[in-house]
């Protein structure tokens, strides 16, 4: 099928539309018409470099949700027609991780940026006479894409597209960095440093798990109104002007649980947080940075002697066949908001200009809505 796409074709440069060809499923895949595709931050990480490629060109994209349109032989569980949300990590049910109940760390994960099809080893995407490899085995970024069955979740047909593409990666590794992964009790203090489309989500889990008090840090001004409106109790510009506040209104004992979700990870971050941290409380660090950054700022002798806890996270610890559908449930029942963090929505041809709004800090989340005109 020969369609069009987003295409990074080298580091620091803009993504380009143009005409690909999608293989059609062989067996174990299918083929989708997609019809929303979330801007997640993780695909700028490609364009700056701190997440490296094996090569380019690559097609971006691992958020998204469509319609099942073709199916391969073997597929179990799925048909023409289904709605479904892509997961950006594949669950096989059968390795270690995915037989002790950590589908997210799935061993099918260490191919995410390979761009081989999980099911022979080849490419299903091409372009200018090369193969394309999709982000995450995804790339959402087309109209059209052919994926393996172990990253389709089949979900209720009257949720919205696109509300329903964000639980393919920033809601559940939001919400499941407070639910999860930090365990948020009822009654915790709970800090969220940096409330886009992931923070906006652990916010909510936050709100969810019962904490009595919310902080929210992002230095922009619109997003922390945002995350007031979201369920957050105070909300403060940066680590460093909160610490005092927050050591007044917990009385010295600091936030329970930290959450980093900043667009950008940096060293210099995990101490920050951690002077935050409670004694014996956890601080898990969400947010991916560069891959070759090796340097962290860690106050080793108060972090063994108050006990605390730094703890690493992908996916919220999510099981994407459980939480994907829960999720979606809890939009349906009114106790997540998925609408307001859809703050605008692009053609397939603004994608850059949705990713310099991401950057700016004008959108919570950012989705590129799909239209016959793209197809």
């Amino acid at each position: 099928m020969k369609t069009k796409g987003a295409i990074l074709w080298g580091l620091d440069e803009p993504w380009s539309v143009e005409e690909i060809e999608i293989g059609d499923p062989v067996a174990g895949e299918v083929q989708i018409r997609m019809e929303a595709a979330g801007m997640c931050h993780s695909d700028h990480h490609i364009v700056t470099g701190a997440t490296p490629m094996p090569s380019f060109p690559v097609m971006g994209g691992h958020e998204g949700a469509g319609v099942i349109t073709k199916v391969g032989d073997g597929v179990v569980g799925l048909e023409v027609g289904d709605h479904v949300v892509l997961s950006f990590i594949p669950a096989c049910g059968r390795c270690p991780s995915c037989a002790t109940g950590h589908s997210n760390l799935c061993d099918l994960g260490a191919g995410l940026l390979s761009g081989m099809a999980i099911s022979d080893g080849t490419y299903r995407i091409h372009a200018r006479g090369q193969h394309v490899i999709p982000m995450c085995l995804l790339g959402t970024f087309s109209p059209y894409m052919t994926v393996n069955q172990t990253q389709v979740v089949k979900i209720d047909k009257d949720v919205p597209f696109e509300l329903a593409a964000l639980v393919g990666c920033g809601v559940p590794t939001g919400w499941g960095s407070a639910t999860h992964v930090a365990d948020v009790k009822p009654g915790e203090a709970v800090a969220v440093i940096g409330v886009g489309g992931v923070g906006m989500s652990a916010l909510q889990g936050a709100v969810v798990s019962g904490a009595r008090q919310i902080f929210a840090i992002d230095p922009v001004p619109w997003k922390r109104e945002q995350a007031l409106k979201f369920g957050a109790t105070h909300a403060y510009p940066s680590m460093a002007e909160a610490l005092m506040p927050i050591m007044e209104t917990t009385w010295g004992r600091m936030a329970d649980k930290t959450i980093i979700t900043v667009g950008e990870m940096r060293g210099e971050y995990v101490e920050e947080a951690l002077q935050l941290t409670a004694k014996n409380g956890r601080c898990v660090v969400t947010a991916m940075g560069h891959m070759t950054d090796m340097d962290v700022k860690l106050n080793a002798f108060l972090f063994a002697m108050l006990q605390k806890d730094l703890q690493g996270n992908i996916f919220g610890g999510c099981n994407a066949r459980v939480d994907i559908p829960n999720l979606l449930a809890m939009y349906k029942a009114g106790h997540l908001n998925l609408a307001d963090m859809v703050t605008r929505t692009y053609t397939l041809e603004q994608v850059n200009d949705g990713y310099q709004d991401m950057l700016d800090g004008k959108n919570i989340r950012g989705v590129i809505r799909y239209t016959d005109a793209d197809r």
